[in-house]
């Protein structure tokens, strides 16, 4: 009888933001999956690291920070193989994931590889959007209001379009694109109404008005931006 593949979202990085189930399934876990970038720690398992039982066999996935495609996809599918051996000898397999599994995570790509063969569990996790929110203090959507999410590498035109028809935005992977977003921003005229996170819930978390922003932002950040009240009043 095949094992059962759970896909664990671990929340955006303060371990006490794990849910109960996340723990409780790790800590129980004899085969562990996460994925790395390549020559460098997991996040995903750093945040897991104090739970995850001592004799645990652990899938190292190595995936490439590339703007191609396919070196990731390559990643993913040797991945998916050895989780799938391990379930096919009837061990449960864990796989970690920051943030939420299905919202921009990458458990998505493994779930597309075996969910069609195994027996398959998402387990939701708390997303960087709801924590960037909180640690801005910053509400985003009230009674009809909508909330656009925007990932950063848009187009610039595309992104100017989508932020001039929302009502309140949060615009993910940030990094090197926030020159980009800064300028499609101020262009509109609501810098005033934008905040800037990166790295939320970690100890070296920074929550500033996009004004102060810094010049550069890791991949780990985000712009929330409403047209209601300014947010710091």
């Amino acid at each position: 009888m095949s094992g059962k593949l759970y896909g664990v979202g671990l929340g955006p990085g303060d371990p006490e933001l794990m849910t109960l189930r996340a723990h409780r399934l790790i800590s129980g876990a004899s085969v562990v999956a996460y994925p790395a970038l390549a020559g460098a720690a997991s996040f995903a398992r750093s945040i897991a690291a104090d739970v995850i039982p001592s004799g645990a066999r652990e899938i190292v996935m190595d995936v490439p920070m590339s703007v191609e495609r396919a070196p990731a996809q390559a990643a993913y599918d040797k991945g998916a193989a050895e989780i799938a051996v391990a379930l096919e000898s009837g061990d449960d397999v864990i796989c970690l994931c920051e943030g939420d599994p299905f919202f921009y995570g990458s458990f998505m790509y493994l779930f597309a590889r075996l969910s069609e063969k195994f027996d398959v569990e998402v387990v939701p996790g708390v997303t960087s959007i709801t924590t960037c929110a909180a640690r801005a203090g910053m509400p985003l959507a009230a009674r009809n209001e909508r909330l656009t999410v925007l990932p950063g590498p848009l187009p610039e035109d595309e992104l100017r379009a989508r932020i001039e028809g929302a009502e309140s935005v949060a615009i993910m992977k940030v990094g090197r694109h926030l020159a980009k977003i800064r300028g499609v921003i101020d262009g509109l005229g609501l810098t005033e109404h934008a905040v800037y996170v990166e790295r939320a819930s970690l100890p070296e978390e920074v929550v500033l008005p996009l004004k102060d922003a810094p010049e550069k932002a890791p991949y780990f950040s985000m712009i929330l931006l409403t047209k209601g009240a300014d947010p710091w009043l």
